[in-house]
């Protein structure tokens, strides 16, 4: 099997890369300019030009879309608001004009996409059926998968990886790991948001069960079936690294350090159900939030 991938580097990209081919699979990077070419198994495009060489694209079995610049990097200007959009829905525009002018394109598409498709919900359940929100976070998630779909019209199966927060070595936790080791970690506001969330040996596990079940197709919530409240997470971080976690952050002094994002990533909640990998009969590896992580500091 052939994958072609974009977002290698990133953080799911970097230990989806090694598991794939552990397992026999050949993976392409398709990597940006300046990224550095650096075996036979990478090669550039060029997604704000939309400049991306259909061949490189020819024959492959699978496309896994990760692309996008990190929304969680810092305060959302103007600026990084552009970038935040063009680095997921015109580069996905660009993947998939390059799969129409394909002879022979992959079969699968598998986007990601984010839980924040649902905007701040309160204690609603929801699942891929639920509408999605209204906020920032919430446009361009539904922009990014409209752009996926698309390739439907090319008779090509789409996925869209709903991701919660992963959690892995590297990541959320990681930026969140020093503050509590410091005794200064907590809540965010009130703490009874929802947080969704999944652990790496999940998406990786998610990504493979995509590939091997052609039934699934569409919206697929990549999160535990253990829901948890942002302060059941923090009191979970706090005692995987043996540090107090009730020292709350205000809500006032999240919206003034990180504005919007703070809002959208830290104080709005969600309660996403999984399911379409319920339905779809996926075991999930790693159900327990203290479980996922400790394997973060192992």
């Amino acid at each position: 099997m052939r994958v072609v991938l974009t977002g290698a580097s990133g953080f799911v990209g970097s230990w989806l890369v090694p598991d794939l081919q552990s397992r026999g699979i050949t993976v392409f990077r398709l990597l940006r300019a300046k990224e550095p070419v650096t075996s036979p198994d990478s090669g550039h495009w060029d997604p704000p030009s939309g400049q991306l060489d259909p061949e490189l694209l020819e024959g492959a079995d699978v496309l896994i879309n990760l692309a996008g610049r990190n929304i969680a990097a810092g305060r959302w200007t103007a600026a990084v608001k552009r970038e935040l959009w063009s680095s997921r829905v015109e580069s996905t525009r660009t993947l998939v004009h390059a799969l129409g002018l394909c002879k022979n394109p992959p079969a699968l598409l598998i986007n990601a996409s984010a839980t924040g498709y649902y905007g701040d919900r309160g204690e609603q359940e929801l699942t891929e059926e639920s509408p999605p929100g209204t906020d920032f976070v919430a446009s361009l998630a539904r922009a990014w998968e409209q752009e996926a779909l698309a390739a439907q019209q090319l008779e090509i199966r789409v996925v869209l990886l709903r991701f919660g927060m992963v959690v892995g070595r590297g990541g959320a936790v990681a930026r969140m790991a020093p503050a509590f080791r410091l005794g200064l970690g907590g809540p965010v506001g009130r703490g009874r948001q929802f947080w969704p969330w999944v652990a790496m040996e999940d998406v990786l596990g998610v990504v493979r069960h995509v590939m091997e079940h052609e039934e699934i197709a569409g919206a697929v919530n990549v999160v535990s079936p253990e829901s948890v409240r942002c302060r059941e997470f923090v009191r979970a971080l706090g005692t995987v690294l043996r540090r107090p976690s009730f020292l709350p952050v205000p809500a006032l002094a999240a919206r003034l350090i990180l504005g919007e994002m703070a809002q959208s990533l830290l104080l709005a909640g969600a309660r996403v159900r999984p399911a379409a990998l319920l339905a779809s009969d996926y075991d999930f590896r790693v159900a327990d939030l203290a479980n996922a992580i400790r394997r973060c500091f192992d």
